[in-house]
C-alpha cells in the first residue's frame, strides 16, 4: 500500500494545495484522555506577529526539553512534559494552551466533594503556563476536572454557586457535566465532568467539545460590547437622517443643497467607518455562535431534575448578545442604503440646479458675444471708412500736385473718381481669408 501511494506521489504532479487540504480533515483530533484527569485550558487573542513569536517560543520551549517542535504552519501540537501534557492549537484570531495534569484517584470513597474536585488550586497548575511568554490578551481560562462518579459521590452541585448550576447528563448517559460559568477566585470557569464509565476516546472528545463551547461562546460574546458602543451612534444617525430629508424637501437653492448634500456624505462616512470596523466582529459572532451550537447538539444533553442544560441556559443568555449584534449590523445596512438613497436624490438635485445655473451662464454669454461680434462689425466698418479717407486724401494731395502742373486737370473729380476704385479695393484687403488646411 506505501508503494502504490508512492507510485502516485511521484506519477502526478500534485496541486499546491493538496496537503493542506487532506491535512485539514484530521486537524485537531479528538485525543483520547484517561479518567481521572485535571486540565487547564487557556485562549489567548492574536495578531499574525504575536502569532509567529508564540510559535518561535513554543519550538524553543520543546527543544529545550528534547521534545519534538512544531512544524513550521503547523496548526497543532501535542507535547508529553511528564507527568503534564501540552496540547497547542493555533486558530484565525486566538491560540489556545490546554494542560493536563494527572489526578491520583483516592483509595476510599471521600465523604466531601471538595476534597476531591479541584484541588489542588488553579493557580498552583497555572505556574506551567508561565513557562511560556504570553502571545496575547487572555480571553479564555477553563479549570476542568475529570472524575469518575463513583469517587466523588451526590456532594458534587455544593462545588459550584447556589443558584448558579448548569448540569446535565451527556453521550445518552455516560457522563454528566457541570459548572456555574463564573469566574472562581483565579479567575477560572469551573467545569466538572463525571465519568459513568466512558471510553478514553468518549472522555477526549468530551473534554474537547466542553473546552470548544466555552472557548467559542466567550469569543461569540466579543460582539457585544462593540454593538453597544455602536448603539448611541447609530441612534443619532437615525435621528438626524429624516430631519435632514425634511430639510432637503423644505428649502431649495444651489448652496442649500450643497450644504445638505455635504452633511449627508458626513454621516454616510461616519457610518461606514463603524460598520468597516464591526463588520469582521459581527461576522466571527455569527460563526462561533454556530460553531458552539453545533458543539452543544453533539453532546446530546439530557436534562436534570431542577437543573438547567448547558444548551438551555446558554440560548437564554446568550441568544439576547447575539440578536444585538445581528440588529446593530442589520441597522448599519439600513441606514446606509438610506443615506445612499437620500444623497442620490440630493445629488440629483444638485446637478439640476447646476444645470440651470450653467443654461443661464451659457445664455448670458451668447448675449455677450453677439453684442461683442455686433460692436465688432461697427468697427470694421469704420476702419474702413477711415482706411479708405486717408488714401483717398493721399490721392488728393498727389492730384493737387497735377494740378499745379496742368490747370485744366481738375483734383475734386479726380478725387471722386478714385472714390469707386479705392473702396473696393480697401473692402478686399480687408475681406476675411479662409485658413488652408
Amino acid at each position: 500500500m506505501a508503494e502504490e501511494r508512492d507510485l502516485l506521489n511521484t506519477s502526478f504532479e500534485a496541486h499546491p494545495l493538496r496537503g493542506r487540504v487532506l491535512a485539514e480533515v484530521h486537524a485537531r483530533p479528538f485525543l483520547p484522555i484517561e479518567t481521572p484527569k485535571r486540565i487547564l485550558h487557556f485562549a489567548f487573542m492574536t495578531d499574525h506577529v504575536a502569532a509567529e513569536k508564540a510559535r518561535a517560543a513554543l519550538a524553543a520551549f520543546c527543544l529545550e526539553r528534547a521534545c519534538l517542535a512544531p512544524t513550521p504552519g503547523a496548526k497543532h501540537h501535542r507535547v508529553e512534559l511528564s507527568p503534564a501534557v501540552l496540547r497547542w492549537e493555533h486558530h484565525g484570531e486566538f491560540m489556545t494552551y490546554t494542560w493536563e495534569f494527572p489526578q491520583d484517584a483516592p483509595s476510599a470513597r471521600a465523604s466531601e466533594a471538595e476534597q476531591l474536585a479541584f484541588r489542588p488550586g488553579a493557580d498552583e497548575l497555572a505556574g506551567v503556563m508561565r513557562l511560556l511568554p504570553q502571545p496575547g490578551p487572555l480571553l479564555v481560562a477553563i479549570d476542568l476536572d475529570l472524575l469518575a462518579e463513583a469517587q466523588i459521590g451526590e456532594t458534587w452541585p455544593s462545588l459550584f454557586g447556589p443558584g448558579q448550576l448548569v448540569a446535565s447528563e451527556v453521550l445518552g448517559g455516560g457522563a454528566i457535566v457541570a459548572t456555574d460559568f463564573l469566574p472562581d477566585v483565579y479567575g477560572f470557569i469551573r467545569m466538572l465532568v463525571l465519568d459513568r464509565g466512558l471510553t478514553a476516546v468518549e472522555a477526549g472528545a468530551l473534554v474537547q467539545r466542553l473546552l470548544e463551547v466555552e472557548t467559542y461562546r466567550t469569543l461569540a460574546l466579543l460582539g457585544l460590547p462593540r454593538a453597544q458602543d455602536l448603539g448611541p451612534e447609530i441612534r443619532r444617525i437615525e435621528t438626524e437622517l429624516p430631519r435632514l430629508v425634511k430639510q432637503m424637501r423644505d428649502t431649495e437653492g444651489f448652496e442649500a443643497s450643497r450644504q445638505l448634500l455635504d452633511r449627508l456624505t458626513a454621516l454616510a462616512a461616519e457610518l461606514e467607518a463603524g460598520a468597516a470596523q464591526s463588520l469582521y466582529r459581527f461576522g466571527a459572532t455569527r460563526a462561533y455562535h454556530e460553531l458552539m451550537t453545533l458543539r452543544l447538539d453533539a453532546l446530546g444533553e439530557k436534562a436534570l431534575p431542577n437543573v438547567p442544560t448547558f444548551a438551555a441556559f446558554l440560548a437564554r443568555r446568550l441568544t439576547p448578545a447575539i440578536r444585538t449584534c445581528a440588529a446593530a449590523e442589520a441597522r448599519q445596512d439600513y441606514l446606509s442604503s438610506k443615506l445612499a438613497r437620500a444623497a442620490q436624490l440630493l445629488r440629483t438635485r444638485v446637478n439640476i440646479e447646476l444645470e440651470s445655473q450653467n443654461r443661464d451662464l451659457l445664455s448670458k454669454m451668447g448675449e455677450r458675444v453677439h453684442l461683442q461680434l455686433r460692436l465688432q462689425q461697427a468697427v470694421k466698418w469704420v476702419s474702413i471708412a477711415a482706411v479708405t479717407y486717408y488714401l483717398l486724401s493721399i490721392l488728393h494731395l498727389v492730384f493737387e500736385g497735377v494740378h499745379r502742373k496742368l490747370e485744366a486737370f481738375d483734383p475734386i473729380i479726380a478725387t471722386a473718381i478714385a472714390v469707386p476704385f479705392i473702396l473696393p479695393l480697401v473692402l478686399w484687403i480687408v475681406r476675411p481669408r479662409s485658413k488652408t488646411p
